[in-house]
């Protein structure tokens, strides 16, 4: 059964708040929200980006993703990346980036694609370098129990496409 995606619909909103397994994946997809997510945490997201995407699988929603920033030929940001622990090893990020890739192209014209992973996120970092992101700066922040941590920005330039 092959991938599909589309827009974000308000029945998929309780479905992806299941998504987050612990503390740290939440960090990861949203490291402003409280664990457990919650619907109206996710609304709240959804509400200030663009382009809130779904990957389904027989009709079943099992990713999401969307822009934190974007600028028409300039950068897009692709952020809150998930994929549900049922679908994850799959092919399911693969496709679901790749979704993000063509519409920050061609509806955005963007020049390049900007994704964050958080250090201890090594399957993120791995997963993104395999797409060809490559890491171009380092941000301190602060994790959820006040720790320092490190945020790795990746780029995609058009033309590396």
């Amino acid at each position: 059964m092959p991938l599909t995606h589309r827009p974000v619909d308000e029945k998929d909103i309780q479905i992806i708040c299941g998504f987050p397994q612990s503390e740290d994946e939440l960090f990861f997809l949203f490291p402003k929200a409280e664990f457990p997510l919650s619907s109206s945490q996710l609304r709240d997201a959804i509400a200030q980006r663009s382009d809130s995407t779904v990957v389904e699988l027989g009709g079943e929603v099992i990713a999401f993703a969307n822009f934190y920033r974007w600028e028409s030929g300039g950068r897009c940001s692709i952020g809150n990346v998930i994929v549900s622990p049922a679908a994850r090893g799959r092919g399911v990020g693969r496709y679901l980036i790749e979704q993000m890739i063509a519409l920050a192209f061609s509806k955005h014209q963007a020049a390049e694609i900007i994704v964050s992973c958080f250090n201890q996120n090594i399957a993120g970092l791995l997963f993104y370098q395999k797409l060809g992101f490559q890491p171009y700066a380092i941000e301190e922040r602060q994790g959820r129990k006040g720790n320092r941590i490190a945020l790795i920005h990746l780029r995609l330039s058009r033309n590396a496409t």
